[in-house]
């Protein structure tokens, strides 16, 4: 069967890094799109760990899933049914502002999607995944940041114009471009007697060093005056995604913040105990789903013209193990939500779960290229044109044609 669009309805720097200052420079000028009309914004979250896609958006119109996926099946009826993305599709009912936005045309999935990457190793995967290269390595840069450096003559403005959240910056936006970053540390907060030491030596001895410890310290104010400080480390983990989002989000819709932004959240290995409608992952979609809602909510007027992307490094097994769980996959889903889109759609060519369409006898076989759909986001979203983006955003693509119509004209 095929089925495609489916509509509906320690070093010096790694020290204050820690202390929340990482690489930024000084001021972060606005900078327009380049049509001139629109101001984009672009978030990209990494899911480290492997998403089971058949539990997160479900084939429930396929004859071959509800007994390949045993327990961890969506089903139609039920105390948690799954939401409706058409009569194909069903949502995992935890996603109930996905559900929302689908509905308001404002979001979309891609299925039987990966990378090139056809090995199970998490580590490889997740290098694949955020360094857009055509396999593992040691690399230094991101497609996200490789993105926001190829950005066309008119909008390279002096300044950070990406946004990092975390301890420590994810892979996928390292690299060339300036960006900043924003951590909670959970550590007492430097005196302003200690600040103005620091600031005094740096000056004299590595005023680049002053210059990025600086911006680091202006970062945490502003992440303090807007709540930021809720994020700690521990505690609920659906809530710590959220907090996480709104804080990027306050950044990012100033008049002078950050433009393109990247998340990374762990704990999506579900071997075991995995649930389906209800249970660890559902929890763990309800986070996902508060990331959305925080964007839509603290970006205000300006989710117009946002873009969100959820990614994972591959999928699970189709079949589901011995502890209730699934293993290391291939194909999965990736989550698109933001005003920007042409949603209220499921994008899949669907491979189908009998036996003989499985990848390997084992996996969801993958039927998109995520390289296809991330080029066609920032091509359609930030102006890239396919040469750059099969060139130096993903090298070595000349056969990975951007994806069309993701963006609403």
């Amino acid at each position: 069967m095929t089925a495609a669009d489916f509509w509906p309805h320690p070093s010096r720097r790694q020290i204050l890094g820690a202390a929340g200052a990482t690489f930024a420079a000084a001021t972060i000028p606005r900078w327009a799109s380049a049509a001139g009309t629109r101001d984009p914004r672009l978030v990209v979250v990494v899911l480290r760990g492997a998403l089971d896609g058949l539990s997160a958006v479900a084939p429930i119109g396929d004859p071959g899933y509800a007994d390949l996926h045993g327990a961890l099946a969506l089903r139609w009826d039920g105390p948690h049914p799954a939401l409706r993305l058409g009569d194909f599709f069903g949502l995992n009912p935890a996603m109930v502002n996905f559900a929302r936005l689908y509905d308001a045309k404002q979001a979309l999935a891609v299925h039987a999607t990966a990378t090139n990457y056809r090995e199970r190793s998490h580590f490889d995967g997740q290098d694949v995944l955020e360094s857009g290269m055509p396999g593992p390595g040691r690399v230094d840069s991101g497609w996200l940041n490789r993105a926001v450096a190829a950005l066309p003559a008119g909008e390279r403005v002096a300044g950070a114009r990406a946004l990092a959240v975390g301890a420590t910056a994810p892979l996928v936006i390292r690299g060339p471009a300036p960006i900043l970053g924003w951590a909670p540390s959970g550590l007492a907060a430097p005196t302003d007697d200690l600040v103005a030491r620091l600031m005094d030596l740096y000056d004299h001895s590595d005023p680049a060093l002053a210059k990025a410890l600086q911006a680091g310290l202006d970062a945490d104010r502003l992440a303090s005056r807007q709540g930021m400080d809720a994020l700690k480390p521990g505690g609920d983990v659906a809530l710590l995604m959220r907090k996480a989002a709104e804080g990027a989000a306050r950044l990012m819709a100033v008049d002078d913040g950050p433009r393109v932004g990247a998340l990374a959240f762990d704990g999506w290995d579900t071997h075991a105990n995995e649930g389906g409608a209800t249970g660890r992952l559902a929890q763990l979609l309800g986070g996902l789903d508060g990331v959305f809602a925080a964007f839509e909510s603290e970006l205000g007027p300006r989710w117009n013209d946002t873009v969100v992307v959820a990614v994972t490094e591959f999928g699970r097994t189709a079949r589901i193990n011995g502890t209730v769980g699934t293993d290391h996959g291939t194909a999965t889903i990736a989550f698109l939500a933001g005003g920007a889109l042409a949603g209220g759609r499921v994008v899949a060519d669907w491979p189908g779960l009998k036996v003989a369409d499985l990848y390997e006898s084992r996996d969801l076989k993958p039927t998109t290229d995520l390289r296809a759909v991330l080029k066609g986001v920032l091509a359609e979203h930030l102006g890239l044109s396919a040469d750059v983006l099969a060139r130096a955003v993903f090298p070595d693509t000349l056969g990975v044609a951007p994806m069309k119509g993701l963006i609403a004209a």
